[in-house]
């Protein structure tokens, strides 16, 4: 009886927040729109955006999607250890603090708090760096105000911090939707050799990933089937790598 019995039970969901305590962290998040005198730059709203197109792609079997989440897991982690090594300079300077004296988290009294509205796990972890560019961003800052380090360090570390979030969102806004599936390769078609072209100047696809061997460690599970005609995002071709 309980075979012939249906239940109607809804997807899970859950409400994730998150709070940015300094304005350096905020513009990661939000870019900067293209205006007349300076190009626009990608925030991590739009990296997510990427990613979830990105995502869709590796779904219908499309080698280069694989390839880039590939490459983008990759950067995520040598992203980590980046912000990881100016944290731990920041450790070495605070160890300069005399031991009379102790100071408590240097908090926003009034921080901004976004609903985060993420459907892919590279997206959560690029949130997560963001979280630690926040801190140290607000550890520089406060070891600045307390006199342990100068206002040039102070600036070549937090954009610092800023360019190694802006080479994660930069390697993101390469990838295009080739249009093509692994079938499309193993029969060497016209879908094929456009996506060959497409991403001729990144060089050759490695075999593993073009046979799907090896995928991202958070790539999405193949439904074959007919693929989408992807559109590139509005800011694809507007996007500087400049700074704020």
């Amino acid at each position: 009886m309980a075979d012939n019995y249906r239940l109607n039970i809804g997807s899970l969901r859950s409400d994730v927040q998150l709070t940015l305590h300094t304005h350096h962290a905020a513009r990661i998040w939000m870019g900067r729109p293209k205006n007349e005198q300076k190009p626009g730059i990608i925030g991590l709203s739009g990296f997510c955006s990427i990613i979830n197109r990105m995502t869709r792609g590796a779904t219908q079997d499309d080698p280069y999607s694989d390839w880039w989440m590939i490459q983008l897991e990759d950067k995520i982690n040598e992203s980590d250890t980046a912000l990881k090594d100016i944290d731990q300079r920041l450790d070495d300077v605070m160890a300069n603090l005399p031991p009379a004296i102790s100071i408590s988290n240097n908090l926003s009294i009034q921080p901004v708090r976004l609903p985060l509205y993420i459907s892919n796990p590279l997206g959560f972890k690029a949130v997560y760096l963001l979280t630690s560019y926040d801190e140290i961003v607000r550890r520089i800052l406060l070891a600045q105000h307390v006199g342990l380090i100068g206002r040039r360090d102070m600036e070549l570390w937090i954009d610092e911090g800023a360019a190694v979030l802006r080479k994660l969102f930069g390697l993101a806004q390469i990838y295009r939707y080739s249009g093509a599936c692994r079938d499309d390769f193993a029969a060497n078609n016209a879908k094929a050799e456009a996506a060959r072209k497409m991403y001729e100047r990144h060089g050759e696809i490695p075999q593993d990933i073009l046979e799907g061997t090896r995928r991202s460690t958070f790539a999405p599970p193949i439904t074959r089937g007919q693929p989408e005609n992807e559109s590139p995002e509005p800011f694809s071709d507007d996007i500087g790598d400049g700074e704020d």
